[in-house]
């Protein structure tokens, strides 16, 4: 592959390995890969390597190494996938660049913007010097629906843009997952609420500050936030609101809301539009009044396919990455400014200003 002034060894076929047996990889990468030409997962790697093993069993993957660093100073292996916790994003990010791998990294890219800024800088140096890809692996983005809800945004339609709201809740009651542990960067809005930042910010065409937040947290610990709803303020006048919960009287909803001085559009499950989704868009109609029309879009190949095949176009044909580490950050920024607005504190806070000089 050519990149600028290097040359990155890769074999025809992008191979694959996979830091973590976590819940999430099947769908994300195991059963996409399965469908995409030029990929093969190759390799996984797990802290338990029974747990490894069973997974590689499971689902055909051929190479089970000892831990993580052991995949990564494998040769056979050109990219990893990361769906670790949250809190282990940047460490292994930065690892794997070191390693020479590209990176497909999940979901909130990092613990915090510091963090995210750290990772950008190597993975910009990464680029310039070996051609290496990092991508966030926000997949709802490479769906076509994320580009036809912007076309309707930035299209006029709706006039001029005033205030866009992104929401996505869902039941987690299992209070010992993962996701409700500090330590590991997690919170409603990290896991849920990064979605709803990051379609804000598609819609609201800028990064907006934080203007209020507001949290419900667990009883065990302040510091886990279980629902968030917070307040935006964009450039150009146009005003925002987040919302997102793993637990709360909000159990199940995934929508987007754009509305203009001359209509509105709305969007349900921006998140998984391959399991359905609708478009409602109330616009203007040329005799006066309004008109409403409802609108989909293709769901298949899903969301997670056509991330993974642009991942692979950008490694192998140096396609765009859209979802890059530098756009990871302005979306890092915006979660750090709601723990703060609602009092709480940054993800990986302490770890963060130990490493830094």
């Amino acid at each position: 592959m050519q990149r600028g002034w290097h040359t990155v060894p890769v074999s025809s076929d992008l191979r694959i390995g996979l830091l973590g047996a976590a819940a999430i990889a099947p769908s994300a990468l195991i059963k996409p890969a399965r469908h995409t030409p030029r990929v093969n997962v190759t390799a996984v790697a797990a802290r338990d390597r029974t747990r490894a093993e069973a997974f590689a069993r499971k689902h055909g993957v051929p190479v089970v190494h000892a831990g993580y660093d052991a995949l990564l100073a494998d040769p056979q292996v050109d990219a990893v996938y990361v769906p670790l916790p949250n809190g282990l994003h940047a460490e292994w990010t930065l690892k794997a660049l070191e390693a020479g791998k590209h990176v497909l990294c999940e979901k909130p890219f990092t613990a915090n913007r510091a963090e995210a800024e750290r990772v950008a800088d190597a993975a910009d140096a990464a680029f310039a010097r070996d051609g290496l890809v990092v991508m966030e692996a926000f997949h709802y983005r490479y769906h076509p629906l994320a580009e036809r809800m912007r076309e309707i945004v930035t299209s006029g339609e709706l006039g001029k843009l005033r205030r866009v709201e992104a929401e996505l809740c869902f039941p987690l009651p299992r209070f010992s997952d993962i996701r409700y542990d500090y330590a590991l960067a997690g919170g409603a809005t990290m896991d849920a609420g990064c979605y709803a930042v990051h379609v804000a910010r598609l819609l609201g065409a800028g990064d907006p500050a934080v203007t209020s937040a507001r949290m419900t947290t667990l009883r065990r610990d302040p510091r886990i936030d279980r629902a968030m709803t917070a307040e935006l303020a964009f450039p150009k006048g146009v005003t925002g609101r987040v919302r997102a919960s793993m637990w709360s009287r909000r159990l199940l909803s995934i929508r987007a809301r754009a509305i203009g001085t001359d209509g509105e559009l709305n969007v349900t499950n921006f998140a998984m539009p391959q399991l359905y989704h609708q478009v409602t868009i109330r616009a203007p109609r040329g005799s006066g009044g309004q008109v409403v029309r409802r609108e989909r879009v293709p769901r298949n190949p899903s969301s997670y396919a056509r991330q993974l095949e642009a991942f692979a176009a950008a490694v192998l044909d140096g396609g765009p990455v859209i979802t890059s580490a530098r756009d990871a950050v302005a979306t890092m920024g915006v979660l750090d400014g709601i723990y703060r607005a609602g009092g709480l504190p940054l993800r990986g806070e302490k770890k963060d200003q130990a490493a830094t000089p």
